[in-house]
């Protein structure tokens, strides 16, 4: 069994004090913690002879099962022969990811669905062909160490780290074409699709780019491998990163007191004579997530694992529905039902409370625990409103769900000079409104999923790094939506700490 960082500083931190907590005071008390296994199981190649057999969802379903039903947000390929060849050559390929590491995130998942574990997703809203470099996928990866550091002191919980990342291209869009001065050509759907160049040949659908996402992605995997357990996510590294962090902040700041405590911990931890030095400090577990768009891609790299016989999508670790693609009877929960990957399902104030049954049922019919997420995007107030019917729904019916909320989606706007940008403010304020209306229900808010990037980019405003509207233009550099810089995603991170000290019953940081 293999203890994580995570694990150790649970049992630690039950220490000292807190911070006003008046952005995040919450009405009661709830937390467990327990460590996670690591097991390893490799996937074969999808070869002729475990092509279509059998099903975990039974025998009417394969990988291609998909294409008798609605397809919503595909994009029209006008070369079948050529779409034909992309899906083939991707077949060939090895997996991304593999069965072991698949049920390893499943077993983390369903332990925190039962309050002993929190889910932090986050990553670009886009990845794109021209922006991958090793030092942007560090960034980002640190960046989200640094935030489960803080929220593992602040919880006294296991944090799950799931990267938006090694296939996060596709996007759904609003409108099959764009017109720009009476010129019109397909809308930019992501990389793996078309290219954002506004002519006729940067915005064809070509089938091949599906091929070129394939080998990024599996360069991504390996930087994120090599990182994770070739010590550069040692904690005492990601503890002076974030002293960084505090500096920029005001003498006596709620940042800087909550940093001096994480400083304690560890001091007191080398003082007992805990080897800081050792793998269990300098390795962690790291997953990869996607939007389970593009099915023609997630369908040729599906493989059925040789040890259980169940199939697995193998371009990442877990994957999530949209709020545009979850049609109980369409062609993206068609897809997912039959893997057995974790699956995450996002919805808005839209959802009803017996469409979110039906959904449940349809992505996850066994009510396997861990298996399925549930993804908040609401904006605050409508979240107040909404979300406690679906908790309330899946509560009496007994649902196996883990409960995480999205607050930037429900949040972006248009500046008059024409930039996507999101509020700091109220993405803090939706937050607020989760963990609030599940302390009423008695739920456990389990997780946070957010666009953003280890970058010091100006896309969304407010925070520490005190970007305007008149500074987002300085270093507005997203491909689609505005994301949070690193310093104000690990801003978030510390008023998440906060409210979760408070609710797992250690003292506020004062």
């Amino acid at each position: 069994m293999k203890f994580s960082t995570n694990s150790i500083l649970s049992l630690i931190v039950s220490s000292c004090i807190t911070t006003n907590v008046s952005a995040f005071v919450p009405a009661s008390t709830f937390g467990q913690r327990q460590s996670a296994r690591n097991m390893v199981t490799a996937i074969p190649p999808l070869t002729g002879s475990n092509v279509g057999e059998g099903a975990a969802a039974g025998d009417d379903w394969s990988p291609e099962s998909w294409r008798t039903k609605k397809a919503s947000q595909m994009p029209v390929y006008d070369d079948e022969e050529e779409l034909e060849g992309a899906i083939n050559e991707l077949k060939r390929c090895s997996p991304l990811v593999f069965a072991g590491e698949v049920r390893n995130l499943q077993e983390q998942l369903a332990r925190a669905q039962q309050g002993q574990g929190f889910l932090l997703m986050g990553g670009d809203c886009a990845e794109a062909f021209n922006e991958f470099n090793v030092d942007h996928v560090r960034d980002s990866f640190r960046v989200i160490l640094q935030m489960a550091l803080v929220l593992t002191f602040g919880s006294a919980l296991p944090i799950i780290k799931v990267g938006r990342m090694a296939g996060q291209f596709a996007k759904p869009r609003s409108e099959p074409d764009e017109t720009i001065d009476g010129v019109t050509h397909p809308s930019y759907r992501g990389d793996i699709i078309n290219n954002e160049e506004f002519n006729a040949d940067a915005r064809r659908n070509k089938p091949y780019n599906m091929v070129q996402a394939y080998h990024q992605s599996a360069q991504t995997l390996n930087i994120l491998r090599a990182f994770s357990t070739g010590g550069y996510a040692d904690i005492s590294r990601l503890h002076a990163w974030n002293l960084d962090f505090v500096e920029q902040t005001n003498e006596g700041s709620r940042f800087r007191k909550f940093a001096t405590k994480v400083d304690e911990s560890l001091r007191f931890m080398k003082a007992i004579g805990v080897d800081t030095s050792s793998s269990t400090f300098q390795q962690t577990d790291f997953f990869t997530a996607h939007e389970c768009l593009l099915l023609p891609y997630e369908e040729a790299l599906t493989r059925k694992d040789s040890i259980s016989g169940k199939w697995y999508d193998c371009s990442a670790h877990m994957l999530w529905v949209g709020e545009r693609t979850r049609e109980v009877d369409g062609a993206h929960l068609e897809f997912t039902r039959g893997i057995n990957n974790p699956l995450g399902v996002k919805i808005s104030d839209k959802c009803t409370p017996d469409e979110l049954i039906k959904i449940c049922e349809t992505m996850n019919p066994q009510n396997i625990p861990g298996k399925l997420t549930i993804v908040v995007r609401m904006g605050a107030e409508k979240l107040r409103t909404n979300l406690p019917g679906l908790i309330r729904a899946v509560q009496r019916e007994g649902k196996s769900v883990l409960w995480i909320s999205d607050p930037v989606h429900g949040n972006t706007r248009k500046t008059e000079e024409g930039y996507k940008t999101r509020d700091f403010d109220k993405i803090r304020a939706e937050l607020r409104a989760f963990f609030d209306v599940h302390d009423e229900m008695g739920s456990h808010p389990g997780g946070v999923h957010l666009e953003m990037t280890g970058e010091d980019v100006t896309e969304c405003v407010g925070g520490i790094s005190e970007v305007t509207e008149e500074t987002l233009k300085d270093r507005y550099r997203t491909y689609c939506d505005p994301r949070l810089n690193g310093a104000q995603a690990l801003e978030l991170a510390f008023l998440i700490a906060e409210r979760m000290r408070v609710r797992t019953g250690l003292p506020a940081i004062e």
